[in-house]
Parts: structure tokens; sequence; C-alpha cells
């Protein structure tokens, strides 16, 4: 875990590499990015979910808490295994190099891939090393894959709409009605088996180069899934929905430091004595799975384990909701029995935090998380600020993915609060700003110093990747290609030198 060790890094979604195909992919530029690290002596990449995004784009919202994301397989890597050309890939959508425009990207990506599917079920049938790999995959993965893929052709035969438009026996299907799908649907299954199959193919590669230049990945997942997944769809009885499917209650979190009415998810909640009954078994798959593709793994909405927010399904807001307690404590000592004491996981505690989330957190001994920018929401004292921490078994950040960058928040605060952290930082440029946050962070006794790629590229609102409750706009962030100067690297080189992080 991260107990022993001193660490910092860098957070940045492979969507927000540069790429010639209009999104960030698991390329070469990813690998670039790795060897940005190691110059740069940074140890951790943070990345956010890496799951089969639905409507909106958000990795938090996805129609698989298993699946990857077939917008991140590498076109490249596709031509060198002969499953495209080169000239098809020419009517690319690029648009602005520094934003995603899903609209144009999905559909253009959708058609190259479908055309790479028809290839490799061509080749597949010649190579008998590449059809036993694939074979092995399905079986490895049936577990979640089989469900996944079907949902995703049952998906398509209805336009795409959420499962709970279908038609009745899709909604709730028949096991002889199930199997008679996977029949008539064989073609598109396979097709998305195959995106499986190539996602995953690429990332471990990618993850095993990192790791063998001594960078570990810590991913990420939201506590709830999304309502129109392959998970609600394929295990209603794990959910509190009412006889038709429809939720009786969803997530969300009461007013708080990002919304004064909070926020409505609209996640489907659990129904924790079902789960009890099979002995947690989906939680326990999905973190098992988790971490064969990761070396640490960041749990969004921590708090949601001690006791999660109610909502009456139908609510406008998340004001008229209610606490109830969650089995907590129960969950990860199955995950513990199944796979091990030592869970490499971050508790992402932010928010309304309890003595008895406090709790839970630390009696299995998950690192907690502190956020600068939280710290000078106020001119009096907070316990984000790094001379308040008490316990090194932590993380700090200096902002995350839910923030405005640095440089940007600052720009929202009062003249008050301004003024303290100039003071705090001993800063007189607020140009600096990012960075001496940066050392703020790495100079704190917390295990591990995480930092935006846009913090430490110093950028502005613009560079924002995402801001809670706003529903179009977000995740669309990239750098430019040049931007990840040698100088850069050595910059940041020398700071985690300097505060022993090296």
């Amino acid at each position: 875990m991260i107990q022993n060790e001193r660490l910092s890094g860098i957070l940045l979604h492979p969507t927000s590499f540069p790429s010639p195909y209009g999104i960030g992919d698991l390329g070469k530029e990813a690998y670039a990015f790795v060897d940005f690290l190691k110059e740069a002596g940074q140890r951790l990449w943070q990345i956010l979910p890496l799951t089969h995004t639905g409507y909106g784009d958000s990795p938090y919202q996805s129609f698989s808490a298993f699946a990857g994301q077939p917008l991140l397989i590498s076109p490249e890597h596709l031509i060198r295994m002969g499953f495209l050309k080169e000239e098809e890939l020419l009517d690319c959508p690029m648009g602005d190099p520094e934003h995603i425009d899903y609209g144009a990207i999905i559909p253009w990506k959708e058609q190259i891939l479908s055309l790479a599917c028809r290839r490799f079920a061509a080749k597949k049938e010649k190579d008998r090393e590449l059809e036993n790999s694939f074979r092995t995959f399905c079986e490895e993965q049936h577990f979640w894959l089989s469900d996944y893929a079907l949902f995703m052709a049952c998906k398509k035969v209805h336009g795409g709409v959420s499962w709970l438009e279908w038609k009745e026996e899709y909604r709730r299907p028949a096991r002889e009605f199930k199997e008679e799908l996977f029949r008539t649907l064989s073609d598109d299954i396979e097709y998305y088996k195959f995106l499986q199959f190539i996602f995953f193919r690429e990332w471990k590669e990618l993850k095993l180069y990192a790791n063998k230049n001594e960078i570990k990945i810590i991913g990420d997942i939201p506590i709830f899934v999304s309502m129109d997944s392959a998970d609600v769809w394929a295990n209603q009885h794990l959910f509190q929905l009412d006889a038709k499917g429809f939720p009786t209650c969803v997530a969300g979190v009461p007013p708080d430091y990002f919304s004064a009415t909070g926020q409505l998810w609209g996640n489907p909640l659990y129904s924790w004595d079902a789960h009890r009954n099979e002995n947690f078994a989906w939680w326990v798959s999905r973190i098992r799975t988790q971490l064969s593709n990761l070396d640490i793994l960041r749990i969004d909405h921590f708090r949601g384990f001690e006791a999660y927010w109610s909502i009456p399904c139908g609510e406008e807001t998340a004001v008229n909701g209610q606490w109830i307690k969650a089995p907590g404590y129960e969950l990860f000592n199955a995950v513990r029995n199944s796979l091990g004491n030592d869970l490499p996981i971050i508790a992402e505690d932010l928010g309304i935090i309890t003595e008895q989330v406090n709790a839970l957190r630390e009696h299995f001994g998950f690192p907690g998380m502190k956020v600068l920018q939280f710290a000078f929401d106020s001119v009096g004292e907070s316990d984000y600020l790094p001379h308040r921490y008490q316990n090194p078994l932590c993380v700090c950040y200096t902002g995350t993915h839910d923030n405005d960058t640095s440089l940007g928040w600052y720009e929202t605060l009062s003249q008050e609060c301004k003024d303290k952290v100039l003071r705090y930082t001993n800063n007189s440029d607020k140009e600096r700003l990012s960075f001496d946050f940066m050392r703020l962070a790495s100079g704190s006794i917390a295990a591990c110093a995480i930092f935006p790629l846009q913090d430490v590229l110093g950028l502005g609102s613009a560079g924002r990747m995402n801001t809670p409750g706003v529903p179009s706009g977000n995740w669309n962030w990239r750098y430019k290609k040049d931007a990840l100067l040698p100088s850069l690297a050595k910059e940041l080189k020398d700071m985690t030198i300097l505060y022993g992080r090296y």
C-alpha cells in the first residue's frame, strides 16, 4: 500500500492526452506521459474511472462497472494489428485540439471500431493463437462480460434508449428468452466482446510499462452505478427497484460545498440485504476486477458505506432525503476475506463526514483525502491546512476533477481569502499559485501528494475537467502535444527530491 512511502504524482484521465483522432487514447501519447512522469520523478499516476461512459460522457455514469471505455482504444494500435488502414482514418473529425467533441467523435470511432471488428473476426478464423487468446479472455471475464455485451446489443435494438424504456420481455428477460437473444444478437454481442478484448489488452500493456518504470496507477470507482447499466439490468434484485424495475429511491448528497440544494445524482441505491445474502459477491468481484487492472483504487463517496443519502424518486433536488445506515464493516470484511487484509484502497472522505465514517475508514486502514482548496474557503482554521494534518496516512491534493484549477479557483475567492492564500504560501505572484500549492502538498506529512495536470501546467478555469451539477460541457479537456516540457519535468523533480518524495 502507501503507508511506508512518501510519493507524489499527477491526476490525468487518458481522454485528456493529445491525439490526432479527436480524443486521448492508449496509444503513443499515453506512453509519452509515463515517460514524463518518470523524468519528473513522479511515482503515481491517478486516473478517473476507465469504464464505458453513457450519456453525458461522465466516467462516473457508465453502462457497466466492469467494461472498459472503447473510445480509449488506439487507432494506431489497430493499424499495427492489421485491423485498420491509415487511409481509413483520414476523415477523423479533429475539432479543437484542447477539447473533445463527443458528438462528432463517438459515431466516427464506432464506425472504425466496427470495421476493425469485422477484420478481427476474419483473422481469428485463421490465427489459432488469436482465437485462443480471445476465447480465454471471454471465459475469464464471463461473470460480467456476457451480460454487458447482451445489454449493449439489446440497447442497440431499442435505438439506444434506457433499458427502462425497452419492451417488457427485454427489460426482465426470462431465461429462455435470454438464451434466444444470445443467439439472435450474436454478431453484436461478439462486437462488444471484441471491444473489451482489445481495450484490456491495450490497458494491461500500458500498465505494465508504467510499473516497469516504477509508477503505480491509482484508479477510481464511484460507489454507485448508473441506472442505465448492465449492472442494474442483469442484477435487479441487488438494487432498490419496484416490480417494474424503476428505482424507489435514488442517490445523492445533501447541500454541501458544491451545491446549496445538494446533488441529485439519480443512481439507484443498493438493496444491502440482498448483497448480504450473497456475501457481497458482486462487490467482491467488482473490487477484485479493478485491482487486477490497477495498483491502488480510490473509491468515490466512501461515506456512503457508513450511511447513504436516500432521496425519494421523483424529487427535483436532493434536499428532501435522509441518511440510511449501510453495512460498511460487513462489506469490507467480506472483501478482505476474499482478497486479503492489505487492501490498496483510498477512501474519498470529502463532504459531510462524521466520526462514524472516520472510524470505518480507520478500522480498515484506508487513507483519506485532503484537498488544499478547501483549506482556504474561510479566513479561519481548517483541518485541510497542512499544518493541521495529524496522520500521514492520507493523500493531499491541490484539487480534484470536481474542482476548478487552483488558479481559476483563486480568482473566485473573497479578497480576505485571497490574502490568506498569499500569506500562507508566502506568495506575491498569483501566477505561481499552482506551483506553490504543489509545494504545500509535497511538503506536508501526507503519504502521497497528487496534482491535477492542469495545476502542473498552471492553467486557469479553461482547463477545468468537471463542474458538479452542470449536465453538459464537462470531461472534454485535453492538453497540447508540446505542453510537457523538459524544463517542467526538471522543476517537478527538483521539488520532489527536496521534499523526500523521490
